[in-house]
């Protein structure tokens, strides 16, 4: 996640603040962290909250997407391989939280499996997105610009053959509109 993790943080103020949302195990927390980054974890598994304090040295908040109600707090969402957990049925309105957080001129980096599938893998729910059809979701937030959706490989070798469809999005500052 090197590459990425620096292609995003490129955008983002020195020292700003972050929500990693879904945060697992806080590899990439404890990363921002040790970048000097003001670092607000979630994860919606409270043990992986608990594990994830721990390997942090903050703790770490439990809670599920549903709950988000942050009103443009954070310079940029990470949201790697977590928003792919969300029914479609459900997608937007979530999304509209995540986007929420993000103050104006804000940067969210979000990655979802590639391909048409939705339902469960290994007994998680995974929904996995096109291109188009994430762009056109995206599109129907006025607020936000593509910056860039770009496909990488899987980087785990167990995971062969698949991708994975990467996007960073910014929260248009009105302000700085003309």
């Amino acid at each position: 996640m090197g590459e990425i993790l620096e292609q995003f943080i490129s955008y983002l103020p020195e020292g700003g603040e972050i929500l990693d949302l879904g945060c697992g195990s806080g590899r990439d927390s404890l990363n921002l962290i040790q970048r000097g980054f003001d670092v607000t974890a979630i994860d919606g598994s409270k043990e992986l909250c608990e594990l994830a304090a721990i390997h942090i040295g903050q703790d770490v908040l439990h809670m599920q997407f549903t709950e988000l109600d942050f009103d443009e707090v954070f310079d940029g969402i990470w949201a790697c391989a977590s928003l792919l957990h969300i029914a479609p049925d459900e997608f937007e309105e979530i999304f509209g939280k995540v986007i929420k957080c993000l103050k104006p001129g804000g940067v969210l980096y979000m990655s979802f499996k590639h391909g048409d599938f939705s339902g469960f893998r290994n007994g998680r729910y995974f929904n996995d997105f096109r291109t188009k059809e994430l762009k056109d979701i995206i599109n129907k937030f006025t607020e936000l610009e593509i910056i860039e959706i770009w496909k990488t490989p899987d980087v785990r070798n167990e995971h062969g053959e698949e991708v994975w469809l990467n996007v960073l999005v910014k929260k248009i500052d009105d302000e700085k509109q003309v």
